[in-house]
């Protein structure tokens, strides 16, 4: 179901360039979603049409009734600005939210600060959704400050009827990555500290997207600076998830273990043969909710498949999941198609 596409009537003087912006002109897609004052609450990602990088990318907030109709209100409440986060945030923008609650009410909003060079995953907090304080690289205090990161997906659990950011072992959680999926750990979900690996790292197969060769992108100790990390789960061959995983909406601690909804693309060689080449869709992993690095589970095929009639945009053959929240009985996830518009996928809970 497609419920939020384009709108090139959402504008505001950017603090940046000193110019009125069409913010949300080219693209919405990448929505993160919680419930707040007994609505839906999309934060979601606009690209203009001015910027080299496929447009300048702004976060902004619909909201809705029903959790269907949405209207997007005419400004971003998180965008680059005349801050101390300039520089990373500029001229590429901030992409692809994700946002939990707290367990004291804030709300926690990960997201990818681009500088047109190197994607670096950012926090910011808010009591109401519109006001935000951004705290910078979720790494901030850790040797993998400056690395390419993103993705951040805080493990949550059903509490009253909503999702809340839950501990294990004392410690908020969150999966981040793309191609590979690792974790990291926070004692107030703002500074996070990556979890390393407790054997030699070459002694792990990594994704490096540099690399070729006959094992295509998976090499020993493959990407430079994060080689200390432990990997929780990478690409399949012949699967569609085989050039790169990458955590999609918050993950939920169950009686069973710890679910993740991630992303997943397809290699156009070495990947599923009835799957599009480079094809992004939506799997599950299931992680032990004693030791939520080690995989329990995980589903062979996607569990969405791309639509045909949604498949054509920027970039064609996505599905993308990021946003997700329990509403009026239902599990509602909310998808980026073809990184142009927002669609919503419904299951019972």
């Amino acid at each position: 179901m497609r419920i939020l596409e384009d709108n090139p009537h959402a504008v505001f003087d950017c603090p940046v360039s000193g110019r009125s912006v069409a913010w949300a002109e080219k693209d919405v897609f990448n929505p993160g979603a919680a419930v707040h004052d007994d609505r839906v609450c999309l934060l979601v990602r606009g690209e203009d049409t001015i910027g080299r990088y496929a447009g300048t990318s702004r976060i902004g907030l619909a909201t809705s009734a029903d959790g269907v109709n949405f209207e997007l209100e005419p400004e971003p409440v998180l965008s680059p600005g005349d801050d101390e986060w300039q520089s990373w945030e500029w001229p590429g923008g901030l992409e692809d939210p994700r946002v939990v609650q707290a367990p004291d009410g804030r709300f926690v909003c990960t997201y990818t600060a681009f500088d047109g060079k190197v994607g670096c995953l950012f926090v910011a907090t808010s009591r109401d959704l519109r006001r935000w304080t951004k705290h910078g690289p979720a790494f901030l205090d850790t040797a993998y400050v400056r690395l390419p990161t993103k993705a951040g997906s805080v493990l949550t659990e059903l509490r009253d009827g909503r999702l809340v950011a839950a501990r294990i072992d004392g410690r908020f959680w969150m999966y981040w990555g793309e191609g590979t999926i690792f974790a990291a750990t926070s004692e107030d979900l703002v500074r996070w500290t990556p979890v390393e690996a407790d054997i030699a790292p070459d002694r792990y197969l990594t994704w490096d997207p540099t690399r070729t060769g006959p094992m295509g992108h998976w090499g020993r100790g493959a990407v430079p600076g994060l080689m200390g990390l432990r990997p929780l789960a990478g690409p399949r061959r012949l699967r569609f998830d085989s050039i790169l995983t990458e955590p999609g909406p918050p993950a939920i601690l169950t009686e069973k273990g710890v679910l993740l909804i991630y992303n997943g693309a397809n290699h156009p060689l070495q990947g599923d043969a009835d799957t599009p080449a480079f094809a992004y869709q939506p799997g599950q992993i299931l992680f032990d909710s004693v030791e939520p690095t080690a995989v329990i589970g995980r589903l062979a095929q996607p569990f969405i498949r791309i639509d045909p009639a949604e498949a054509q945009g920027q970039v064609g053959n996505v599905c993308f999941a990021q946003g997700l929240v329990a509403f009026k009985g239902q599990w509602r996830l909310y998808l980026g198609l073809a990184d142009s518009r927002i669609g919503m996928a419904t299951a019972p809970i």
